[in-house]
């Protein structure tokens, strides 16, 4: 009996070590997180008790933010190492990690049994029920308590797309019964994919955790310092400007459910697999050494989340052929050339005619090409140049610069569009961690484009978008029109988690793992920062995010914003007439019914708690929703949008961009911002 015990004793302790492997990469990086952190980042902070109690939180929610897997009697068990976790760090341990790996996997699995038992009949929207705001943020006490809580939450899901889509309906039980059964499956098919998702994408449940784990380490620091692994460094590069990884094709809803393929790229390892064709139709998909993950009614931002999941793991993707017969094919991603259609986060122009011509230009991103800086041709503010030469052929009087919704990017791209309007001079300046503030210039003279500007942002407009609306506003180059921006001011730089390494030196190492680091603080000429307070319109209208928080002041670990002095090596331009247009946009915006409605909503939404139970019941869900909704912007009436003339030549020779550019521009002609910038350009 005593040799069974140590016999039993020995392979228990084996099968701790080889999971404890699977958690060793997690326990170095995340020591590695705060090596870096305190060599480069602006204002590092110890790792001390706080930080401990503060990893414990965030590694919690960000694994479980429904509550919905741990149990109460989980989190007293975790509990015991909430003041720990600085130890296991600094010591690279991996106990917590096994210890919360080996529970959530099966939490997992037990919550993925549990759905099965929630749909199996119809639910009650004739019953007083309600999902509480107690239950939303505690976690259930056991298994029955858990499988009462996702029943609503899935209920209150499906009483939203019922909602949704039939808006307003006094529907009764009977068709409730039988519309709901379709939303059921649908809600219910997305938390398993979810689930099978986490247990069966590349690395499994030790990847994700370990992900959590860094990525926790790095957010105490601030908002903006992360921790990349490999696919979501070379994702982060991708949309600053590097090629992407990609299977080469693009994907759009099915009628009835789920995805199809709806072009596939030249060249990229879909066409060139000879397998796949427009309007297959994904079943399923399947890493490498892992289950089959169905797809079958999944959306197409759902299934690309999942795609996402790695850039080198080898995946099998079945289809669904048109004469219904189904295909497997196994893909690497590889990195395209990109196509000249491929302009979704490129930029855009269009002209708007009315009784004078006037220039539009989107910028989505803050793109640069960093790979190529000694050419310089593939930066965003190139692009912007480009466009305003062919807007210019069309005689323009004036131009609108669309930031919306721009959240930033390369702060030397930023610089450079600044210096587009202006005549060369100082645009920003940077405080790094040690030395003296930075000036950032435009050292080009002369500019691309001299006439009337105006710069629309809303809350969603940061940092390097607030770089350029706050220097153009310095300089009175153009008015700024929306709302507040985002009130992000701070800089950052992406390091190969390498302690070695120097920031002269970033480009020379390659890594399995990143880490983007908030190396400097942002201001403005005059000193001032964008930092918490954003840039404030020189005219303010009401935006549908005044309805909610969401702005760098409400982030839990943003740093303070602090002043430095004004840059004295400036010269601004003559000031606008922003008192009268101030008051031209006050009036058109009062006399708006869209307008008027939007400001109904918000003060309704204003009144609204942080937090109310949620009725499960239909009359009261379709009542307030009838109460806040309004009615979509009517279409402009003072200009029509056209194309300049090199692009209708481009259009001609392509259905997928002509498509594309139809959409946009009725987007655009019901756009009530954009009607209100064109009549205050007309007064400049």
């Amino acid at each position: 009996m005593k040799q069974l015990f140590i016999t039993l004793f020995l392979v228990s302790g084996l099968f701790y070590s080889a999971i404890s492997q699977d958690y060793q990469k997690s326990a170095n990086d995340g020591f590695v997180v705060t090596r870096m952190v305190e060599k480069f980042h602006i204002a590092p902070k110890p790792t001390d008790n706080a930080f401990s109690e503060n990893l414990w939180q965030q590694v919690i929610e960000s694994l479980d933010d429904e509550r919905i897997y741990f149990t109460a009697g989980d989190l007293m068990l975790l509990n015991s190492w909430k003041q720990q976790l600085d130890e296991q760090v600094l010591q690279r341990k991996t106990d917590f990690l096994v210890l919360l790996g080996g529970l959530y996997q099966k939490r997992l699995q037990k919550v993925d049994s549990l759905l099965a038992d929630v749909c199996k009949k119809p639910f009650d929207f004739s019953v007083d029920e309600y999902y509480t705001a107690k239950e939303d943020s505690s976690w259930p006490q056991a298994e029955a308590e858990a499988k009462a809580k996702i029943t609503r939450i899935i209920k209150w899901n499906v009483l939203e797309a019922l909602q949704e889509e039939y808006p307003g309906k006094n529907l009764n039980k009977q068709f409730l019964d039988t519309a709901q059964l379709v939303f059921q499956k649908k809600v219910a098919s997305a938390y398993k994919r979810e689930i099978s998702s986490i247990l069966n994408s590349p690395g499994g449940v030790p990847k994700h955790i370990g992900d959590a784990w860094c990525s926790a380490i790095a957010l105490y620091y601030d908002p903006h310092t992360e921790y990349f692994p490999l696919t979501e460094k070379e994702n982060f590069d991708a949309a600053l400007g590097q090629q992407p990884y990609r299977f080469g094709f693009r994907t759009r809803r099915a009628k009835d459910k789920g995805v199809v393929i709806d072009e596939l790229e030249p060249g990229s390892p879909a066409f060139k697999s000879g397998m796949l064709n427009k309007g297959d139709k994904f079943e399923t998909i399947q890493w490498e050494g892992k289950q089959p993950i169905d797809v079958s009614d999944a959306a197409p931002r759902e299934l690309g989340k999942m795609l996402d999941e790695s850039n080198h793991d080898k995946l099998s993707i079945t289809v669904k052929k048109a004469d219904g017969t189904t295909r497997t094919v196994t893909l690497v991603k590889e990195m395209v050339e990109e196509q000249e259609e491929d302009d979704d986060d490129k930029v855009k122009s269009f002209l708007l005619k009315g009784s004078k011509v006037v220039g539009y230009i989107s910028l989505p991103a803050f793109y640069s090409d960093w790979e190529n800086e000694e050419e310089g041709v593939k930066g965003c503010a190139n692009d912007v140049a480009k466009e305003i030469l062919k807007l210019k052929k069309e005689n323009i009087t004036g131009l609108i610069l669309d930031l919306r919704f721009n959240g930033g990017g390369s702060l030397q791209e930023a610089a450079e569009l600044t210096g587009i309007f202006i005549d060369g001079g100082p645009v920003h300046q940077l405080k790094p961690k040690a030395g003296k503030i930075f000036t950032l210039k435009d050292v080009n003279r002369g500019t691309i484009y001299d006439g009337p500007l105006l710069v629309l942002v809303n809350g969603y407009s940061a940092s390097a978008s607030e770089m350029v609306a706050g220097a153009l506003r310095d300089y009175n180059r153009a008015l700024i029109v929306g709302s507040s921006t985002y009130g992000k001011a701070t800089g950052q730089v992406v390091f190969p988690m390498d302690t070695t390494v120097a920031i002269e030196t970033i480009h020379e190492k390659q890594s399995e793992s990143y880490i983007k680091i908030t190396t400097g603080q942002l201001f403005r000429i005059d000193g001032s920062t964008a930092q918490f307070a954003g840039v404030k319109p020189d005219v303010e209208l009401p935006g549908l995010l005044e309805a909610q928080s969401n702005k760098e002041a409400d982030e839990k670990f943003a740093l303070k914003p602090t002043t430095i002095e004004a840059n004295k090596y400036y010269k601004a331009y003559p000031p606008l007439p922003v008192a009268s247009l101030q008051q031209l946009a006050k009036n058109i915006a009062d006399t708006s019914a869209w307008f008027k409605s939007l400001k109904k909503y918000l003060q309704v939404k204003g009144q609204q708690k942080e937090w109310e139970d949620i009725s499960l019941k239909w009359a009261p869900v379709k009542e307030e929703a009838e109460d806040t909704d309004f009615p979509e912007p009517g279409q402009a009436t003072y200009f029509k949008i056209e194309n300049n003339a090199y692009e209708l030549e481009k259009l001609k020779a392509n259905d997928g961009l002509r498509q594309l550019n139809d959409f946009f521009k009725n987007y655009l002609l019901h756009d009530a911002y954009l009607e209100i910038s064109y009549r205050l350009l007309l007064q400049m």
